[in-house]
């Protein structure tokens, strides 16, 4: 049978527009967020109301969660009663960046209830999701990803078969933010150094993007390096959280992740300070500490 009504949980500054391009695509969309406020936009976008969990999951073919963490998906799925609204033979499709064990054991969960479950993460922040040009590095069994197939269509532009075995989306998504992580750290000390000998560091971006020290977090960072306050499109905690998933996954797989833990002090140590809800960019400013300006 066709997946044609959908439950989408959390409506921030990635889920809402995620559920408005469902909505565009002719899905019959319930959303659901704790903010009465996100579940008027997503009304507001052609999505059908909903008061509570429960009430979004009712009969639902597929419930997607686009939540903070692995905790709050519990809390979704088992305290809160959306699975067992789910239709019976219902697929969970978690969209949110969690340590590969915390999905294994949530999808075990799933599974004993009968129902199907997808290892989802996504990549490419508040500007892929706005655009529908989202990475999606899928985990599930063929059947039931080709089931969702439309599903993920409609979010994204770079879908991603990873394997069959729930863990193995989130294991490559922690890849994916170790690189991530320790390019902004790495471009943020590049800069940092320019700025402490006094040169103009707009001029040295400008050479690096265009040299073979360039990365794609250097060209989009690096300039909101140079802001006092850039807009916020990522902040400093999800890299706080997000390379702490990092080296779990490391820890589990028993490899030696030593610049994953480097970044991940600096991002640590940048939202101690109280710069925990500054755009990422704003690693720079660990490094100014350090250097005593």
């Amino acid at each position: 049978m066709a997946v044609s009504r959908l439950a989408f949980v959390g409506l921030g500054a990635m889920g809402l527009p995620m559920a408005g391009h469902l909505v565009a695509a002719g899905f019959s969309v319930r959303g659901y967020d704790i903010r009465p406020e996100s579940r008027a936009a997503v009304v507001a976008l052609g999505g059908a109301p909903a008061e509570t969990l429960a009430q979004a999951a009712e009969g639902a073919d597929a419930l997607l969660l686009m939540v903070v963490n692995a905790a709050q998906a519990e809390d979704v799925l088992f305290a809160q009663g959306a699975l067992d609204a789910l239709a019976p033979d219902g697929i969970v499709v978690l969209m949110a960046t969690c340590p590969p064990g915390a999905v294994e054991a949530i999808a075990a969960r799933v599974s004993a209830t009968g129902r199907r479950f997808v290892d989802a993460p996504v990549s490419g922040g508040v500007v892929g999701a706005k655009a529908a040009k989202l990475t999606i590095m899928a985990a599930a069994p063929a059947a039931t990803l080709a089931a969702i197939r439309p599903i993920l269509d409609a979010l994204g532009d770079r879908i991603f078969h990873v394997g069959e075995r729930p863990g193995q989306g989130a294991t490559v998504k922690a890849v994916n933010q170790l690189l991530c992580g320790v390019h902004i750290a790495a471009a943020a000390e590049a800069m940092a150094l320019a700025g402490r000998v006094g040169v103009d560091c707009a001029v040295v971006l400008e050479i690096l993007s265009g040299s073979s020290a360039a990365s794609w977090m250097l060209r989009d960072r690096g300039p909101r390096m140079l802001e006092a306050e850039p807009q916020v499109t990522s902040a400093v905690d999800i890299f706080v959280k997000d390379l702490g998933i990092v080296l779990e996954a490391g820890r589990s797989a028993g490899a030696a992740l030593p610049l994953a833990a480097l970044a991940h002090q600096l991002f640590v140590s940048t939202s101690g300070r109280g710069d925990g809800g500054a755009d990422d960019s704003q690693v720079v400013r660990a490094y100014r500490a350090l250097n005593g300006k």
